[in-house]
């Protein structure tokens, strides 16, 4: 069985929001632990699809060669969603971020590594995200700690399995029978 384009569209819109990718960490323990308060865990994060930033790159103005320019440079990255920390109190960033890949259809193994390291490669400029419409008074500069975190499939290739628990990538195994908003929700007052 492969992986079809809605399989990875339906992870895709289900860790979009808040409670989707709170049940996402839940299944790697270490990242779920990186939230600032579990009890109030749905706003100790912020979720952020294909993901943009904003890339300062110092450039010289020729017409003053001493004064330096530093434009900023709207830049899409490779990875599916950014989940970003924050302070549920006092609603600023925090300095861990969590980058997720799902594994898309007729990607292999080398592919998957590769958005990651381009992103590695974009965020280890000085940037800033573009924080979604109801997010935009938060303070989303650079991060101090940036991790990680591959989606596979029941159905993913095991060379690709392989591949990353070789490399040492934190990964889940996700099947498409995912649990209905009621039961996460259900599931993060259990953690209280």
């Amino acid at each position: 069985m492969s992986i079809k384009k809605s399989d990875y569209e339906t992870l895709l819109a289900e860790y979009s929001t808040r409670s989707g990718a709170i049940a996402l960490l839940k299944q790697h323990r270490p990242y779920l632990e990186a939230l600032p308060s579990i009890r109030r865990s749905e706003q100790s994060l912020i979720t952020i699809p294909l993901p943009v930033v904003r890339i300062r790159r110092p450039e010289i103005d020729y017409s003053n060669s001493l004064q330096p320019k530093t434009p900023r440079i709207a830049t899409s990255l490779p990875c599916d969603l950014a989940i970003l920390m924050c302070d549920p109190e006092w609603k600023i960033k925090l300095g861990t971020e969590i980058i997720v890949f799902i594994h898309r259809p007729e990607e292999d193994f080398s592919d998957l590594i590769d958005r990651w390291r381009k992103t590695q490669i974009y965020l280890d400029r000085d940037y800033e995200w573009l924080m979604p419409p109801n997010e935009q008074h938060m303070f989303s500069e650079a991060a101090e700690e940036i991790n990680p975190l591959f989606v596979v499939f029941e159905a993913t290739s095991d060379r690709i399995k392989q591949g990353l628990s070789g490399a040492g990538f934190p990964f889940v195994i996700q099947s498409l029978d995912l649990p209905i908003e009621s039961e996460i929700e259900e599931n993060a007052l259990n953690l209280d």
